[in-house]
């Protein structure tokens, strides 16, 4: 029997590749609104960052996600990433 292949996505804040279940996604969809996708689902432009704090951090300092959607990125969508990822290390 064949294995089932793992889909692999790479991070915008390290660029290390990772399972895509293990990543959080932002997407930009048609109306261009960028916006965090936590199942992964939603249709548009995609951009994946680890579950670290470090990562989002340096994603944000180095303009990852701007560059990724070429777009600007609102504070509000950096704060909810921030927001989750502290519930995620809370949690662990």
């Amino acid at each position: 029997m064949r294995e089932k292949k793992i889909p692999m996505r790479q991070c915008v804040g390290c660029r290390e590749m990772f399972p895509k279940t293990e990543l959080i996604r932002a997407v930009k969809p048609k109306d261009g609104n960028v916006e965090l996708d936590f199942v992964g689902k939603k249709s548009g432009r995609g951009a994946y960052i680890c579950k670290s704090s470090e990562c989002l951090k340096r994603a944000r300092r180095s303009k990852a996600l701007e560059r990724a959607f070429e777009c600007s990125i609102s504070s509000e969508v950096y704060d909810m990433l921030e927001k989750r990822l502290s519930e995620e290390e809370d949690g662990k």
